[in-house]
């Protein structure tokens, strides 16, 4: 009976072990679902849009193939429209029906608008060249771009003949495949989604039937022993013949005989044990065979998520400029850019990444570093660690963020202000400055909610931002006696303090060789920049302006002359050592300011400030 049941445990085992295999086998189905994308038109772009990447659920692998060269980006559908305004593309989308369609997009140049063309169905075969004569006829004229390196891109790939890119994207955003913007873009396209085909049950039945098959070993082990125990009849034993004594010498010389049995013994014994480890190390294989997650039933409930302070976005609020992802790639760039011009004192391209106060600084600088051989370069900008990404919540153009850096070793914090002047063009960086040791910033929007930028004439602030530079250098000019003084935090503004005792310092220099000769005056006033301004959460704005400080020196005596011995750097801008009418000297402060809204009790707060100097001329 014993054998009966291991061979039933055996079968039964088998047939465990050949069903949970052959549901992660035969029965279990391809793992992913894959849409090929045709177009009719040859084109230079092709943009497929959110809805096509999320008409199956989960995560989705761009595949492109081709020969050269192949480019990917993704973006928001919007800015990805607005950077192919103005070139013709294959526009990738979902019918009513749920069927991949493509449509040939070029755009009107008369209009400035974009149009239709042909329409080509997407199906499960791989797509085709189309008919090159087909589109537009004025297609051949229509300007080109390099889609590689845009700051419009939340992120690109890049790879050579065949394009594989794993993707999570939501239905409000596009990718962009191309090759160089001027060849069609590849022509084999494809999507594809992950399948789930779980099979629960087939861990359980391979671990259960390798159980089942070490219960049937045992049972035949059992089996086995028992058989030998009991074979055949159980006879009356014969008389036993006379003990004799042994003969040890016998015994001796047959000693090898003797010693036989219990040898047997030992290897069926040791026979046996090596019988018995053959089901252990079956049953480990096969455990292992079924541990992968999919193969199990997930009783486990889903942990609980913990509840976080949210951010209530305002009604009819745009999307953010950029990611914080977007922006470090963004400074980084700059920073690059800008390191090569203050090398090459490349004032041109320097303007490819800065504009503003930051270009109008370092075009001065470059003059001086050509004529001073000791003039100190620019600080260069600083890239990380990101610690706030502040970006404007607007779908138009120019569009702007705010950021701020902390350098681990220099121990310093830089806050910026970039701008996006239109789809095409980089983010250039307009104003930098360096923060406060104690500043303490308000409280802003996460970056993915973003902030509206203040108008200029706002009269929801304390002060209007085009109004806060000129207040700012009445201050600077008159002190206390300012009708904006108690308008403005005093403690911790070491900006204020810095002028006042620099100039202070030099006023009594002066005096001491040139006061019967010559004057030294100061005044300050707003620069030529327009300032910017983002909302904060508390209905207050950070607030960056530009502030000119002028220093200026003449002689009081009509035959007195200023010359400039020691003053290298005046001498330099202004082209001359000497002038009988004097010297005019102009520094330029790139200063960030805190503005609460109004009804707040608080005052405006300096939060960050930077200064160079800009222009020196003979007053004529």
């Amino acid at each position: 009976m014993r054998f009966v049941w291991a061979v039933a445990a055996f079968v039964l085992a088998a047939v465990m072990i050949v069903a949970g295999i052959a549901q992660r086998t035969i029965f279990q189905g391809p793992k992913t679902e894959t849409a090929s994308i045709s177009a009719e038109t040859p084109a230079p772009y092709l943009l497929i849009h959110g809805a096509v990447l999320n008409q199956l659920p989960g995560a989705q692998t761009l595949r492109a193939q081709g020969h050269g060269d192949i480019f990917a980006a993704y973006g928001r559908t919007a800015d990805m429209k607005a950077w192919l305004a103005d070139v013709s593309y294959n526009d990738v989308t979902l019918d009513r029906k749920g069927a991949i369609v493509t449509k040939n997009v070029v755009p009107d140049a008369a209009a400035g608008g974009a149009t239709a063309g042909s329409d080509a169905s997407a199906g499960s075969g791989d797509a085709g060249p189309g008919d090159a004569g087909s589109g537009n006829a004025n297609a051949d004229a229509l300007p080109a771009h390099s889609p590689i390196g845009s700051d419009l891109w939340l992120d690109e790939f890049q790879q050579t003949d065949i394009l594989i890119a794993p993707l999570q994207l939501p239905e409000e955003m596009s990718v962009l495949v191309a090759t160089d913007g001027v060849k069609p873009a590849p022509a084999d396209v494809a999507i594809s989604w992950p399948i789930t085909n779980a099979t629960p049950w087939a861990g359980p039945l391979i671990v259960g039937g390798a159980i089942v098959m070490a219960v049937g070993v045992l049972l035949y082990i059992l089996a086995i022993r028992h058989a030998r125990r009991s074979r055949g009849p159980r006879r009356k034993g014969l008389p036993l013949p006379v003990t004799e004594p042994i003969d040890l010498a016998v015994v001796a010389a047959d000693k090898g005989v003797i010693s036989a049995g219990p040898a047997s013994r030992r290897a069926v014994s040791s026979g046996r044990r090596a019988f018995a480890v053959l089901p252990v190390v079956a049953v480990s294989a096969l455990l292992f065979s079924g541990c992968s997650a999919d193969s199990w039933p997930q009783l486990g409930q889903s942990a609980t998520p913990t509840p976080t302070a949210t951010v209530i976005v305002p009604e009819g609020q745009q999307a953010p400029a950029v990611t914080k992802a977007q922006a470090e790639r963004i400074i980084s760039r700059v920073a690059h850019t800008a390191a090569k011009a203050d090398d090459a004192r490349d004032e041109s391209l320097a303007a490819t990444r800065l504009d503003g106060t930051v270009l109008a600084a370092r075009a001065t600088n470059y003059a001086l570093r050509g004529s001073i051989a000791d003039y100190k370069a620019p600080a260069p900008i600083l890239t990380k660690p990101l610690e706030i990404v502040l970006p404007q919540a607007y779908d138009g153009w120019p569009r702007s963020m705010m950021a701020v850096v902390d350098d681990q070793k220099t121990k310093t914090s830089s806050i910026m202000v970039l701008t996006q002047a239109d789809a095409w063009s980089p983010y250039k960086l307009s104003y930098e400055a360096s923060l406060e040791a104690s500043t303490l910033m308000p409280d802003l929007a996460p970056t993915y909610i973003g902030a509206t930028q203040v108008p200029p004439d706002s009269s929801f602030l304390v002060m209007p931002p085009n109004k806060v530079a000129a207040a700012y250098s009445d201050i600077i000019n008159h002190g206390e006696k300012s009708k904006y003084f108690d308008m403005f935090e005093a403690q911790g503004d070491h900006l204020r303090d810095s002028i006042a005792s620099d100039r202070k310092k030099r006023l009594d220099e002066f005096n001491k060789t040139a006061s019967n000769t010559g004057s030294l005056t100061f005044t300050s006033g707003p620069g030529a920049h327009d300032p910017f301004a983002l909302a904060t959460l508390e209905s207050g704005a950070i607030v960056a302006v530009n502030v000119n400080e002028t220093d200026t020196v003449k002689p009081t005596n009509s035959d007195a002359v200023i010359k400039l011995e020691n003053n290298p750097t005046v001498k330099t801008l202004a082209g001359a050592d000497q002038s009988a009418t004097g010297f005019s000297t102009t520094f330029t402060d790139q200063i960030f300011f805190y503005v609460p809204g109004q009804g707040s009790n608080e005052k405006i707060r300096l939060l960050g400030y930077s200064s160079d100097i800009l222009d020196a001329k003979v007053i004529k």
